[in-house]
């Protein structure tokens, strides 16, 4: 039955068009007010027209509107498929071909027929002849006619509004659309006149130009309906099944019904009939009704055409849409029958719109659902060559390709290699795999078609692509041949974390390499050893127990020129052994500026990602930084997740080294989410060591201990670069939590692990600073110059400004008296020419506790008066908090908190909390700035904590109207580049 209105308001609306019938009842509020309306209601056959227009007529009525509605055209119930609207009532349907049917199916319930009426008072009586369908020995004059049905719908309209309603206006006859069109030309502006039209795009108008002249944008509102969402279909479904199904069956359903809702009503009724449960198999029964229901449909179109219409839907299934040349080709017709069958097509909506094809995939199915195998084989190989000769682009025929049966022919074959090579060069490495596995399906014993598919899946699904490589490595092949295998193979056990594994085989391939038959001089030779060498050195870089065997290695290496990626790949590689080396930053800012020769990032990105971290330990920052956006642009573009969030990871690392802590929250929050939501990533562990470093600067070293307590420790037992970096975290979140001797425990278990793989780089996690302030605060001055001392050695080695400041503060803090103020002066000299704010800011603190404990008040309120606001403008709010107090102490003042909250948002929170305050939801966030929704949430959530609110509702207040403002000028800026220091 039809829905009844609630009173006072709009009814229910059909499920999903709740936007749509909003739309109709505020354009009938204006035409109610004396501003004559038309609405051309626009959707496919099955879209949900006819639905929508009996709840707007429901809502009408109630309303107290004169409502004539009228179906144009309309096939008998029972000849048409069943819909979502049977067994509603029955609303009048006229014969609409005859001139003026349309008029008398809108008029024909008034009975004006019959006898003298009011309404035909006043001239309107001349609308008799349009009225009655008999035939008369003299029709009257057009315009006689017209001005007599515009008196009759005057009349109509005398104590109450009128809003006539024409479905499938598209079969209306020509008559009648002129005296629509007659009548809006006069009622525009006095009349309290609704009129809408429904009809199919898709279909040949009876009366096309009159249709579109009643329908032209300048006095007609357009409505397209168009397919159900995900959620609409969900919401559909809960209505009929009585019980909420989930996101994977509402997404089945939409996509077997393209969001017809006709379609779905059919389906989802039978499976309640059925007692068939919204589950797996009942979404392969859905699946199975919708393409039945759609074939049913479209069969019974298709046999109402000729026989050369039914070939041309055919080749049109086939190809998709294309040219009409090559329909015509595959069809066997000329390209003028491929134009008026798409012509009959349309009309029949089958074809889309505006295009040279059928309207969706399931209505193509049902058109090729009557041909045998052999039949449909023959059609989609003849389809192929067409496409070949005509030189389309290798996916495209590779797409056609896919669908024939079994091994392919050899130039097939190379076709699918060709668009493979395509969309791997553009990061499709889940549809190259797709295209490689049907070529070794068609040559199984092709070694290059093997070790292609493995590099795809080794993008996408590791595991998958070791198999590959394996067997490929035990075929008896060339030194080349397998050097080439054994690089991938390396560089798949590296995503997998496989390192002493990659190791030996890559070992054992260089050697057989280098010791093969003849001279290897050739370029391509020279590359194939460089790549060997680079991914040997990055395998075994990771790893304590193969970490000296490459560094032996590296020291015999001959550093390369960097003209290609593998020379590139091998140079940053070298460069991070000279930086853990510790011995000479100059060395290595030249071996990695070799990695970053070329403009561009190649694929992959381990170069540039490789040669940013010894840049950033030389204190390059800005070449560091600008390496890795590089690698991260390229990964966004790819969708490469695991290299977008390795990149990120290390961004974060570099911004927290700067001082930059809000970005660098921000980054690892990001990185934080992908390893929660995408497979790649999801065994990554960096992302948490880096968010709780971060943290712990941020005065959250409980939040950075639940970070960090998702790790399981042994995990990183041997690794070069994680371990320590991990022990050293949780060494400043224990400190952070008052817990010094703990914290000392874990500094001196970062240096031993250190030391067991033989990392010398003083600012490489440079425990030892950390250990000398815990220790000279616990009074264990003795041992803290001791290491102090030790370190001071390979911190001018490596001679860059930080790690000179570094040094100078160690010493100074195990110095009293004068000559400790003198070793702190230097210390703060030092980091300030340094990119390391936040270590700047620690060293002004320092040096004013000294000055303190000197006596000299004034000079230390002016260092810890700097400090705090060094501190708080790179967000380390736990060392401006402990410089306020010193300042305090010092006999300054300063409120705890200067300046707007808002200057601890990252230009990220910025972006986020601008757009929640203006209302977007998290997933339009997410969309507009090309995160996750996780992503977004964990912004707000930083937002909210930093502002001091609860939720979003209560960002109106906290943030300024305009939202967050950027950070005052005059500030040092702390992220992207070397900070300026302020002048005190």
């Amino acid at each position: 039955m039809l829905h009844r209105p609630r009173a006072g308001g709009l009814q229910e609306s059909p499920t999903g068009r709740g936007g749509e019938l909003a739309a109709l009842v505020a354009r009938a509020a204006s035409a109610h007010a004396g501003h004559a309306q038309a609405v051309l209601l626009s959707g496919p056959s099955g879209i949900g027209k006819t639905r929508l227009l009996r709840a707007f007529l429901d809502d009408q009525a109630a309303r107290g509107t004169r409502t004539l509605y009228a179906a144009c055209g309309r096939e008998p119930a029972a000849h048409r498929a069943p819909t979502a609207y049977d067994g509603l009532p029955e609303i009048p349907e006229g014969v609409t071909t005859a001139p003026y049917g349309a008029v008398r199916a809108l008029f024909g319930p008034l009975g004006l027929t019959g006898g003298p009426s009011p309404l035909l008072r006043g001239g309107a009586h001349h609308a008799l002849p349009a009225l009655t369908p008999r035939a008369t020995t003299t029709a009257p004059p057009a315009h006689q006619v017209l001005h007599g049905l515009y008196r009759l719908t005057g009349n109509l309209m005398t104590d109450r509004p009128l809003t006539l309603v024409l479905d499938d206006a598209h079969h209306a006859d020509e008559h009648s659309l002129r005296w629509l069109d007659f009548l809006l030309r006069r009622a525009e502006h006095h009349l309290p006149l609704l009129v809408v039209l429904a009809h199919r795009p898709e279909a040949e108008p009876a009366a096309g130009d009159v249709l579109a002249a009643v329908g032209a944008p300048h006095r007609t509102t357009v409505l397209p309906l168009g397919p159900l969402t995900e959620t609409e279909s969900a919401e559909l479904a809960r209505r009929i099944l009585g019980t909420p199904v989930g996101p994977a069956f509402a997404g089945h359903l939409t996509a077997a019904s393209g969001g017809n809702p006709r379609t779905l009503t059919h389906a989802l009724r039978t499976l309640r009939a059925e007692g068939t449960a919204p589950d797996e198999h009942g979404a392969r029964r859905a699946a199975e009704l919708c393409a039945a229901m759609t074939a049913t449909t479209t069969h019974r179109r298709l046999d109402h055409q000729p026989g050369w219409v039914r070939d041309v839907a055919t080749a049109l299934a086939v190809l998709g849409e294309d040219e009409p040349q090559r329909v015509a080709a595959l069809a066997g017709v000329t390209t003028a029958l491929v134009e008026d069958a798409l012509t009959a097509l349309r009309r029949a909506g089958l074809a889309a719109p505006g295009r040279a094809g059928l309207i969706d995939a399931a209505t193509r199915a049902a058109v090729l659902a009557p041909l045998t195998d052999p039949e449909l084989t023959a059609l989609r190989t003849r389809a192929v060559l067409l496409l070949s000769d005509a030189g389309r682009p290798a996916e495209e025929i590779a797409e056609h390709v896919l669908r024939l049966p079994g091994p392919v022919p050899p130039w097939m074959a190379s076709a699918l290699r060709d668009a493979a090579a395509r969309a791997a060069a553009r990061g499709g490495h889940k549809t190259a795999a797709r295209y490689l596995h049907a070529v070794l399906r068609a040559e199984p014993d092709d070694l290059s078609a093997r070790t292609e598919l493995a590099r795809a899946l080794a993008e996408i699904n590791p595991e998958e692509a070791l198999p590959l490589l394996e067997e490929a490595l035990a075929l008896p092949t060339d030194p080349r041949t397998k050097a080439a295998v054994a690089a991938q193979y390396g560089l798949t056990c590296v995503a997998l974390r496989r390192f002493t594994a990659a190791v030996r085989v890559l070992d054992e391939a260089l050697a057989a390499f280098t010791a093969g038959a003849g001279p290897r001089t050739g370029p391509a030779d020279r590359e194939l050893a460089a790549l060997l060498e680079s991914v040997l050195l990055l395998a075994g870089i990771v790893r304590r127990e193969t970490i000296a065997a490459v560094r032996d290695r590296a020291a015999r290496m001959t550093l390369p020129h960097g003209d290609t990626p593998a020379q590139r790949q091998k140079a940053a590689m070298m460069s991070i052994l000279t930086a853990l080396d510790g011995r000479s930053a100059e060395r290595t800012v030249v071996q990695a500026r070799r990695a970053l020769r070329s403009p561009g990032v190649e694929p992959g990105g381990w170069a540039a990602f490789a040669a940013a971290f010894p840049l950033a330990l030389a204190d390059e920052v800005d070449d560091a930084l600008t390496a890795l956006d590089q690698v991260l642009t390229q990964g966004q573009e790819y969708g490469e997740a695991r290299v977008y969030t390795l990149a990120l990871t290390a961004r974060s690392l570099v911004l927290h080294g700067i001082g930059a802590i809000p970005d660098a929250l921000a980054d690892a929050r990001t990185a934080m989410g992908l390893t929660a939501e995408d497979p790649q990533c999801a065994g990554l562990t960096m992302p948490h060591i880096v968010l709780a470093t971060a943290l712990v600067d941020h005065a959250e070293p409980r939040r950075a201990e639940e970070a960090l307590a998702r790790i399981e420790p042994r995990d990183l037992d041997g690794h070069v670069l994680e371990q320590p970096a991990y022990l050293m975290a949780r060494a400043r979140a224990r400190r952070g939590l008052g817990d010094r001797e703990g914290a000392v425990a874990l500094l001196a278990a970062c240096g031993d692990a250190l030391a067991a793989t033989g990392v010398a780089n003083a600012v490489f996690h440079p425990w030892w600073v950390h250990a000398v302030r815990q220790l000279s605060a616990l009074g264990r001055t003795g041992e803290a110059r001791e290491l102090a001392e030790r370190w001071t050695g390979p911190a001018r080695a490596w001679g860059t400004p930080r790690a000179l400041g570094l040094a100078a503060h160690a010493l100074a803090l195990t110095t009293p008296g004068p000559e400790g103020v003198v070793l702190h002066t230097e210390a703060v000299e030092w980091l300030a020419g340094s990119p390391a704010r936040a270590e700047h800011a620690r060293a002004e603190y320092y040096l004013g506790r000294a000055l303190l404990a000197a006596g000299d008040q004034p000079a230390a309120r002016e260092h810890l008066r700097t400090a705090v606001g060094l501190a708080r403008q790179c967000g380390a709010l736990a060392l401006a908090e402990a410089a306020r107090g010193g300042l305090v102490t010092a006999g300054g003042r300063m409120r705890k908190a200067t300046g707007s909250r808002t200057d601890l948002l990252t230009r990220t929170e910025r972006k986020v909390a601008a757009l929640a305050r203006a209302g977007a939801s998290n997933r339009e966030i997410a969309e507009a700035l090309f995160v996750t929704v996780r992503t977004v949430e964990m912004h707000l959530t930083g937002v909210y904590r930093k502002l001091g609110v609860g939720d979003r509702a209560a960002l109106a207040s906290a943030l300024p109207p305009d939202g967050p403002p950027d950070p005052p000028a005059g500030m040092p800026t702390v992220a992207y580049g070397r900070p300026v220091r302020a002048a005190r």
